[in-house]
C-alpha cells in the first residue's frame, strides 16, 4: 500500500482573495444585511407568513447567535410593510354589566381620536349641563313645581282650618307640628278654662277636635305621595332640560361616528346614562375621589365619578405603516395577554375598565408575534396562556391574583378580542424537539418547522453577503470600517469557526464580537481602517486571554509532570490528541496512550472502561479494536492473547472513539514489536474494516501537538497522522502552516491503518498473499508470527497441564 504524501501548505488553509472584492473597505458597501444561505429556513418562513389558516405558525430552531431573529426580521418586516394596518381596538364601559367592559374595534388612528373626543365631550358636559340647570327658565319651571306643592298643601291645611273654626276650634302651629284648642269669644282656651267647662260641652269639643284630627292625620299622610308627585315633575323636567342640553353635544359625535355601528350604540348609552345621572356634573371633586391620570387623558382625567365615560385604548395604530412587527424580550404572561391593575384606595384595592393593560398580543393583533421559546417557558403560566390564545382564536385577559385566589377584591372580566397574529417561537433545536415530542399541543400550534444551519456553503456570494454584514455591524455600532484584507481574514474566521474549509459559520454574533474586538486594536494601533493586522491581532488575543489552562498543561508537560514522548521510539506507546472544552474556547492537547499485551483468549481490555472512567462511545471503540484484530489475524487460529490499553495521566475521564486509530496502532506495534516514532501523534477514528474515519476538533488537535513540537524545537520529523476525509476542515494557525511550508512539520492524510503504521514505524504494513499468509519482516507477518509464538505457548502449557499425574491432578 503507498505512503500518503504529507499535505501541502495549500492544503491547510483556505485563503480568501482580498483581490476578488470589487470594493476597497466596508464603507464603499450600502451597509445592508444580505442574507446568504439558509434557503431552507428562509422558504419554511415564506411559507409560514404566507399561510394563513390556523396552526401554521413558526418554530425557528438553529443555534443561539445565528441570526434568526434577523432573518425573521428582514422578512417579516418586508411582509408586513405590504400589509394592511391593523384596527384599533379600545375598551369601554359596559353600562349593562359593568364588571364586563366592551371592546370595541374601529380603523386604524381613530381610537386616540375617539379618546379625545370623549374627554371634549366630558369637559362639555361640565359646562353645559350646570348651565341649563342655573337658567331662569329652569328657576322658574323648578319654583311653579314646587309652589303647586305647597300650595297643594296649604289649601287643605287651609280647608281644614276653616272646618274646624266652625266649630269654634282653633288650628295652632308649633315647632313640634299642628295642635287643636277651642275658642271662646275669639280666643283660645287655656287649661284651666277648659277645666271649668261642663263636661257635656267638654265631651263635645273633644269629639270636634278628634274629628279634626283624624283629618288632619289624612292630610298629612297624603303629603308624601304630593311630593313623589312633585319629585317626579321635577325629574320629568331636570331629565328634560339635560336631554335638550347635551344633545347638541351628542348629535355631533354621532354625526361623526355613525358609520361605526358599536360607537354609535355605546354614544346612545352615554347618553342615556348622562341624562339619568345629570347631577354627578355638579358635586364638587373631593380628595377621596381623586385617582392618577392615565396616559394621554385630559385634565378632569383625575375624577373616578367620569372613568365610565372614558376610552382606555388598548391598541393604537395610528403610527403603524404596515402590519406591527412585536418582539417581546420578557414574554410573561402579564406581558403577553395583558394585565388588569389595581390601585390602593382607602386601604383597599379598587379597578376599573381604565386599568385594563393591553399586552404584546394586543399590540401585534393583526401582524407577527417574536418570542424567545426558552425564556416563555421560564415564565409562570405564559406559554400555557399563549397556547390558549392560539387555539381560541381570541385574546381574554384575566386577573393572576383573582383567578387563584390571591386577592378578595371585585375584578373584571374584559370582553376577549378575536386574535390574528402569526407567532414566531425563536429556540434551540433539543427544545423544538423536546416541544414535538412531549407536548401534544405543540404540533397543532407551530406546523412550520424553519430550520436554521449553523454553517452555509462558502463561495463568492457568501463571501459579499459576510462582507454585507460586516458593514451593518460597523454602521450600527458605530466602529471603523474594515478595508477588504480585514474582510478576507474575517471570512477565513468564518471557516475556521465552521470546521470545514468550504463553508462559513452562520453564528453571527461570532462575527459580531471580533468585529468590535478588532475595532478596539485598530484604534490602539491608530489605523484609519481595520486592517488585517487589527483582526489577526484580536484574534490572538482572544486565544491568549483564554490560554491559562492550556498554557498550564503544556508547562506540565515540558516539565515532564505530564510524560509526553516526542523524540525516540517505543513499542506499545504512542501520542494521542484529544479536545477539550472551556466555555466557548477549545484545544487540543497529546495524551500518551500505550499496550501491553500477554497471552489469554483474544481479549482487549479496556482499563479505562473497567475502572468507569470510559464512557460508552470510547468502550466501542475499543471493542472495533478486537473485532479489527480478530478479523484480520484469527480467521485461521485462535487469538491466544490479551490486551490492555490505557490512557496514561489521565484522571478525568476518557470519551470518544477519535483515539481508536491510535490505540489500534499501539496493540500493532505491541503485538509486531515494532516501535512507534514518538515524534509523531494520531487522531482518527477506525472500523472494523480497518479505515481511518473522521473526526471533530482537527485544528485545534495539530496545533496542540504543534505547540508542544515548537516548545521542544522542530526537528523536521515532527507530525501529525489525520484521517484524510477531515483534508477539508483544515483551517490551521498561520505559524503551524508556515513550519509546514519550511518542512518543519508534516501532516499525513490517512485512509486505512496500514497506511499509518508504515509511517509510525517506517515498515511495510503487508498485504496479504494468495495463501493467506503476509510477507516476512512487514507489520502484519511480525504480528502472525508473534500471535503463533504464543499459541504455541498456550498450547504447550495446556497439554503439560493434561499430563501432569493423577496425584497431582
Amino acid at each position: 500500500m503507498p505512503t500518503p504524501r504529507p499535505l501541502s501548505p495549500q492544503e491547510l488553509y483556505n485563503q480568501c482573495d482580498p483581490e476578488s472584492f470589487s470594493f476597497a473597505s466596508t464603507k464603499d458597501l450600502d451597509g445592508k444585511i444580505k442574507i446568504s444561505g439558509q434557503e431552507r429556513a428562509r422558504e419554511a418562513i415564506r411559507f409560514g407568513i404566507g399561510m394563513k389558516h390556523n396552526g401554521f405558525n413558526i418554530f425557528a430552531l438553529g443555534p443561539a447567535g445565528t441570526g434568526k431573529q434577523t432573518t425573521l426580521e428582514q422578512h417579516l418586516r418586508d411582509t408586513a410593510s405590504r400589509e394592511a394596518v391593523p384596527e384599533d381596538w379600545c375598551y369601554v364601559y359596559n353600562f349593562e354589566t359593568m364588571r364586563q367592559p366592551r371592546a370595541i374595534s374601529m380603523p386604524a388612528g381613530k381610537a386616540c381620536a375617539f379618546r379625545h373626543d370623549m374627554e371634549n365631550l366630558i369637559e362639555g358636559l361640565l359646562t353645559v349641563i350646570p348651565g341649563a340647570f342655573s337658567s331662569e327658565e329652569y328657576q322658574e319651571q323648578e319654583k311653579d313645581i314646587k309652589e303647586q306643592l305647597n300650595e297643594k298643601q296649604a289649601s287643605e291645611i287651609d280647608a281644614l282650618e276653616k272646618k274646624a273654626a266652625e266649630k269654634n276650634i282653633a288650628l295652632i302651629r308649633t315647632p313640634s307640628g299642628f295642635a287643636f284648642a277651642p275658642i271662646r269669644k275669639g280666643e283660645v282656651l287655656n287649661a284651666e278654662e277648659f277645666m271649668r267647662l261642663k263636661p257635656e260641652e267638654k265631651e263635645i269639643i273633644e269629639k270636634e277636635i278628634s274629628s279634626l284630627k283624624e283629618s288632619m292625620q289624612s292630610i298629612m299622610m297624603q303629603v308624601p305621595k304630593w311630593q313623589r308627585a312633585t319629585q317626579e315633575k321635577l325629574k320629568e323636567l331636570n331629565q328634560q332640560v339635560a336631554a335638550f342640553a347635551v344633545k347638541p353635544l351628542f348629535a355631533e359625535q354621532k354625526t361623526k361616528y355613525q358609520d361605526y355601528k358599536a360607537i354609535a350604540e355605546y354614544l346612545d348609552e352615554v347618553e342615556k346614562d348622562v341624562v339619568e345621572h345629570f347631577d354627578q356634573f355638579f358635586d364638587k371633586e373631593s380628595a377621596s375621589q381623586q385617582m392618577p391620570l392615565m396616559p394621554g387623558q385630559g385634565k378632569n382625567a383625575g375624577s373616578r365619578r367620569f372613568n365610565h365615560y372614558r376610552i382606555n385604548v388598548a391598541i393604537d395604530n395610528s403610527r403603524t405603516e404596515g402590519a406591527p412587527v412585536i418582539y417581546e424580550d420578557k414574554p410573561s404572561i402579564q406581558n403577553l395577554v395583558g394585565d388588569i391593575e389595581h390601585l390602593a384606595q382607602m386601604g383597599t384595592l379598587v379597578t376599573d375598565f381604565t386599568l385594563i393593560k393591553p399586552g404584546a398580543l394586543h399590540r401585534a393583533n393583526g401582524g407577527y408575534l417574536i418570542l424567545d421559546a426558552r425564556r416563555l417557558l421560564l415564565e409562570p403560566l405564559a406559554y400555557e396562556a399563549l397556547k390558549k390564545a392560539i387555539r381560541t382564536r381570541q385574546i381574554r385577559i384575566e386577573s393572576l391574583a383573582q383567578l387563584y385566589g390571591m386577592a378578595s377584591t371585585v375584578s373584571l372580566d374584559p370582553e376577549p378580542i378575536p386574535l390574528q397574529t402569526k407567532i414566531i417561537l425563536l429556540g434551540e433545536r433539543r427544545l423544538y424537539y423536546l416541544l414535538s415530542s412531549q407536548d401534544p399541543d405543540f404540533n397543532e400550534l407551530f406546523k412550520v418547522a424553519a430550520d436554521f444551519d449553523d454553517e452555509m456553503e462558502r463561495n463568492q456570494d457568501s463571501h459579499l453577503s459576510y462582507a454585507g454584514f460586516i458593514s451593518s455591524i460597523v454602521n450600527r455600532e458605530k466602529l471603523k470600517h474594515l478595508d477588504r484584507y480585514a474582510v478576507a481574514r474575517m471570512i477565513e474566521y468564518g471557516s475556521r469557526l465552521s470546521g470545514d474549509s468550504k463553508k462559513l459559520s452562520t453564528h453571527i454574533q461570532s462575527i459580531t464580537d471580533l468585529v468590535n474586538e478588532s475595532d478596539y486594536y485598530a484604534k490602539q494601533n491608530n489605523h484609519d481602517l481595520i486592517t488585517r493586522q487589527d483582526v489577526q491581532q484580536a484574534i490572538d488575543a482572544r486565544r491568549y486571554r483564554a490560554g491559562r489552562i492550556p498554557g498550564k498543561i503544556e508547562d506540565a508537560i515540558l516539565q515532564n509532570t505530564i510524560l509526553i514522548d516526542t523524540e525516540s521510539e517505543k513499542v506499545g506507546q504512542i501520542n494521542g490528541l484529544s479536545v477539550y472544552m472551556l466555555g466557548n474556547q477549545s484545544f487540543g492537547k497529546p495524551s500518551r496512550i500505550t499496550t501491553r499485551i500477554k497471552m489469554g483468549k483474544g481479549e482487549v481490555i479496556d482499563i479505562e472502561r473497567e475502572v468507569d472512567m470510559g464512557g460508552p462511545i470510547h468502550s466501542k471503540g475499543v471493542m472495533i479494536l478486537a473485532g479489527f484484530l480478530g478479523g484480520r489475524f484469527g480467521e485461521e487460529q485462535p487469538l491466544s492473547l490479551s490486551a490492555t490499553l490505557v490512557f496514561e495521566q489521565s484522571y478525568g475521564g476518557v470519551e470518544g472513539d477519535s483515539a481508536s486509530s491510535a490505540e489500534l496502532y499501539a496493540l500493532l506495534s505491541a503485538i509486531s514489536g515494532k516501535p512507534i516514532k514518538q515524534c509523531l501523534a494520531v487522531t482518527g477514528s477506525v472500523n472494523q474494516y480497518g479505515e481511518v474515519q473522521a473526526i471533530g476538533g482537527v485544528n485545534e488537535k495539530i496545533e496542540g501537538f504543534f505547540d508542544l513540537c515548537k516548545q521542544r524545537g522542530l526537528t523536521g520529523k515532527q507530525g501529525v497522522l489525520i484521517p484524510a476525509s477531515n483534508t477539508r476542515n483544515l483551517m490551521l494557525r498561520n505559524d503551524v502552516v508556515e513550519a509546514v511550508e519550511e518542512q518543519n512539520f508534516f501532516i499525513y492524510p490517512v485512509t486505512h491503518i496500514d497506511e499509518g503504521i508504515e509511517i509510525l514505524t517506517g515498515v511495510s504494513a503487508g498485504e496479504r498473499l494468495e495463501d493467506g499468509s503476509y510477507p516476512e519482516g512487514t507489520i502484519n507477518g511480525l504480528a502472525v508470527e508473534q500471535l503463533k509464538s504464543m499459541t504455541e505457548k498456550q498450547k504447550q502449557l495446556s497439554e503439560n497441564t493434561n499430563n501432569k499425574n493423577p496425584e497431582e491432578s
